[in-house]
């Protein structure tokens, strides 16, 4: 089956475990130390703003970065906490969470956001800062602004590689490969079962590293349209603008995900791919087993919420 057909998933690894984001909620899985599967929901909560926001283009880019920062970060959060903690003692370290479990989702979100706020602004001040002290090899507008923006790849690239190497991050990039897996096998129609999910590639148009080399090349061209002399004037700009580049981004990623079928359009979205050769890994069996749990758990839980959804409308 095309997957024209299918409603389109988004996911995010995590440790220990993958998070799959459907229309009415959110499920991560993990495994415990004991072998069990574990899960978190957190079903999405309508808001008529941001609904409006989110059909608006290069706005709902935005929207949805800060959506998926704040609703990422108490997954994370989530998995972080408990894959480590032997089942034995949940009782007793549940019972020491107090402040309320609405209280602690609301402030991972905070942190989720304001936390790449914090890293996008770094990401983007500091190669400004390392083009111009360059200025007198390479001078002029255009090249100071090719000159950023190749500091700025190499940057990002980098870092990571750097941290991929650290064995919790490589894991993490091996449940994000098998996160991309699953979906690519449900997309193909296919049954979701380890032997046929591990047959799939784990590189995926969608996939949130393609977004970063998306804002790393748009930003170059956005960055062209306004000035870099005097050095505080193209810091304001550089930090004014990262909405504007982030909406742009989202836009051209939605773009290369429509035209993926297209022979001829679909290389736009190349650099992306091979830019999550570095951000996935392959899974091993019990990390696709993990993944398939999470995507089968969203599917039932995202179609009960329908049908309650609808059952509520009726009365």
């Amino acid at each position: 089956m095309s997957d024209t057909n299918k409603p389109a998933y988004g996911g995010q690894a995590v440790v220990e475990g993958v998070m799959f984001q459907g229309k009415h909620t959110s499920v991560t899985a993990i495994r415990r130390k004991d072998d069990s599967i574990d899960y978190l929901e957190v079903p999405k909560q309508p808001k008529p703003i941001r609904t409006k926001l989110k059909k608006i283009p290069f706005i709902r880019g935005v929207v949805a970065i800060i959506d998926a920062s704040g609703n990422g970060t108490k997954h994370l959060n989530f998995s972080s906490e408990r894959y480590d903690v032997d089942p034995s003692e949940d009782e007793e370290v549940l019972g020491k969470e107090e402040p309320s479990k609405i209280t602690l989702l609301l402030g991972a979100a905070a942190i989720g956001v304001i936390s790449f706020a914090f890293v996008k602004t770094i990401f983007t001040i500091l190669p400004a800062l390392a083009a111009a002290s360059l200025e007198f090899i390479f001078p002029g507008h255009v090249v100071q602004n090719l000159i950023e923006g190749f500091i700025k790849l190499i940057l990002l690239l980098g870092y990571i590689y750097f941290i991929s190497l650290t064995p919790i991050v490589k894991r993490v990039f091996q449940y994000h490969g098998a996160e991309h897996k699953v979906i690519n096998a449900y997309e193909a129609g296919l049954p979701i079962t380890i032997e046929n999910v591990q047959k799939q590639s784990r590189l995926h148009y969608r996939c949130g590293s393609s977004f970063i080399l998306f804002t790393v090349v748009i930003g170059v061209f956005i960055y062209l349209l306004v000035p870099t002399d005097p050095l505080w004037v193209r810091l304001l700009y550089r930090v004014a603008l990262i909405p504007v580049v982030l909406g742009v981004s989202f836009e051209v990623l939605q773009l290369t995900n429509k035209v993926r079928e297209v022979p001829v359009l679909k290389v736009l979205g190349y650099p992306g791919l091979w830019v999550q050769l570095l951000t996935t890994k392959n899974p091993d069996d019990k990390q696709v087993d993990v993944a398939i749990h999470s995507f089968n758990e969203l599917l039932s839980r995202d179609k009960q919420r329908e049908e309650d959804d609808s059952s509520t409308k009726v009365v």
